[in-house]
């Protein structure tokens, strides 16, 4: 069995010289950024947060509905390129964690335009209605090719939908990197990958940046 990298899907030095050329954040991002490297809170690396600014740069969102808040860093990072008029509806499933974030949503100033509910998304995605511009997975893994159809259903036509960690650390690439515990979670992302792939009203690609993102626009 190969090695189980923890690290990087590319080389290190590759992710070292990406993350040097990003310009800092300032003010409350980075504050979210140093409280999670030092509580060890998963949230965008910082590549891909930068791809997730730009898309948001280009698509110029009104309505945004995102899958996985954590401490409301991406949320946060969103809001920046929102339409004057924009929202952002973030899901979270530990009521802790969502608390902990509208906190920080409002210390941001930001409470009017992010709202975050407390909810498990597998079952709160199939029950919303109204359409969104862009909708960012970053939730439980496993439960992204559940979520599929209703994300479609959801976006505007030339609506983007972004979804994090889908190479799952190289183990969705290759069965010799596999931990024997994230065998369904790698088989479910597999099956995400390839059905948006394979789905007519989407045009997807798979990028190896940060811990693997994919990026698909409704047609």
């Amino acid at each position: 069995m190969i090695e189980y990298d923890k690290d990087a899907i590319v080389y290190p030095y590759i992710t070292d010289f990406i993350r040097a050329g990003i310009p800092p954040h300032s003010g409350i991002l980075k504050e979210l950024e140093e409280e999670a490297a030092r509580e060890e809170i998963p949230v965008v690396q910082p590549e891909t947060a930068r791809l997730l600014s730009v898309l948001c740069e280009i698509k110029r969102p009104k309505h945004v509905l995102e899958v996985g808040c954590a401490i409301g860093y991406s949320a946060l990072l969103m809001a920046q390129k929102l339409d004057k008029d924009g929202s952002i509806l973030t899901l979270e499933w530990d009521a802790e964690t969502a608390e902990r974030a509208r906190r920080n949503i409002e210390r941001a100033g930001e409470s009017s335009r992010i709202t975050v509910r407390c909810c498990d998304a597998k079952e709160a995605v199939p029950a919303l209605t109204g359409e969104y511009d862009l909708i960012f997975l970053d939730g439980p893994k496993a439960h992204y090719i559940h979520m599929l159809n209703d994300c479609i259903r959801l976006l505007t036509k030339g609506g983007i939908l972004i979804a994090d960690n889908v190479l799952y650390k190289g183990m969705t690439a290759d069965d010799e990197h596999v931990i024997r515990r994230k065998i369904t979670i790698v088989k479910r992302l597999r099956h995400f990958i390839a059905a948006q792939m394979q789905r007519g009203e989407l045009e997807c690609v798979l990028l190896p940046l940060g811990d693997g993102v994919t990026v698909a626009v409704k047609k």
